[in-house]
């Protein structure tokens, strides 16, 4: 009787003293220690944005007119000043070269007339007739001229010519589209901006943008102007950037992402896993002495590559719980993991 009563003792005592080391590991958890520290946080404004030419501009036909000659190429380069196509101008020429006639007829009328009226064979009324005649024929032929011009279609500025839909010997209406003129050396992006950002965006601040047929690369420019009117409809005011595109990657009518980063600045950053939620507040769990932790308010800024910047509540050098506040309450007494405690940690595990 007595060989059982003493095992069943010696199991009872175990019983018990593996219960206390288990409540020992309750009231003091183990988490990991973090160091509030410093970090560069960056404030981004995200929009999309249409690509526009820095200059475009639809040639189109003046006058109901047969077309006589295109001159551009589908897609090529065209350089200021160069002739587009040519209408046909046959009775706009015949024209020229009437008034033309006239002209030179009522200037030889004039200076007869100019030399009788100093023999005293002229009146004045008549000189002054014919002065008023040859100066009409002359209008005349400038008309003409004019007319012939516009005929003639020129680029306004370099650029590239769009596809080409019209063909010489069409004859085309007034209106009618010759061809589109684009300067895309330079890309204008328009965005739209929030009212509420509107005073961290201003005139000469570099945007970064990213279209989806170039997903890895970005495309830096500057913004340029800022539409003075806010859209009562959707409470937002339109940024015009401008971005260099001397490869011609870019293509007016693409619409792209753009991120605005504006209030660089250094401020307290702790892991995102040390914050714990509750409602619209924000705690951490800092460390005090003889590891005993306390429940913090704060107040956070953004987040950047797993940090969070902590704008109120903090210090750089304070220590809080970094990982584990689920096993935390306020005023408990907690063991933090560093590089020390770790490897007996796991060698408790393996046992």
């Amino acid at each position: 009787m007595r060989h059982i009563l003493l095992p069943a003792l010696m199991i009872s005592l175990a019983s018990c003293g593996a219960g206390k080391k288990e409540g020992d590991a309750r009231q003091a958890p183990l988490v990991t220690a973090a160091t509030v520290a410093s970090a560069r946080f960056i404030d981004r404004i995200e929009a999309v944005g249409s690509a526009r030419a820095n200059e475009q501009v639809t040639l189109s036909a003046p006058v109901t007119q047969r077309i006589d000659r295109i001159n551009f190429e589908d897609g090529g380069f065209v350089a200021q000043g160069q002739v587009i196509a040519v209408l046909a101008a046959g009775q706009q020429n015949a024209q020229l070269a009437d008034a033309r006639a006239r002209a030179r007829e009522a200037e030889q009328q004039l200076a007869r007339l100019s030399a009788l009226k100093d023999r005293g064979f002229a009146t004045n009324a008549s000189v002054d007739a014919q002065i008023a005649a040859a100066a009409s024929a002359r209008a005349q032929a400038a008309e003409a001229i004019a007319s012939i011009g516009d005929r003639v279609i020129r680029a306004p500025f370099a650029g590239y010519a769009s596809l080409r839909t019209v063909s010489a010997g069409a004859v085309v209406s007034a209106g009618t589209e010759i061809a589109t003129i684009s300067d895309i050396s330079r890309i204008k992006l328009d965005f739209p901006v929030p009212e509420t950002m509107l005073s961290a965006v201003k005139p000469g601040q570099t945007i970064e943008a990213r279209a989806a047929a170039y997903p890895d690369q970005p495309f830096r420019g500057t913004i340029a102007t800022i539409d003075p009117v806010v859209d009562p409809a959707t409470r937002s005011v339109m940024v015009r950037a401008v971005l260099p595109n001397g490869d011609l990657r870019l293509k007016p009518g693409m619409l792209l992402t753009v991120a605005i980063e504006s209030g660089a600045r250094v401020a307290p950053a702790v892991p995102e896993p040390a914050i714990i939620g509750q409602g619209a507040d924000r705690f951490v769990f800092l460390i005090g002495e003889d590891d005993v932790v306390k429940r913090t308010p704060v107040k956070v800024g953004v987040r950047r590559d797993g940090m969070i910047e902590i704008t109120e509540g903090l210090k750089p050098g304070q220590k809080i719980v970094g990982e584990g506040v689920v096993k935390v309450a306020d005023g408990a007494k907690v063991r933090t993991a560093g590089p020390a405690a770790a490897k007996p940690t796991q060698q408790a595990s393996a046992e």
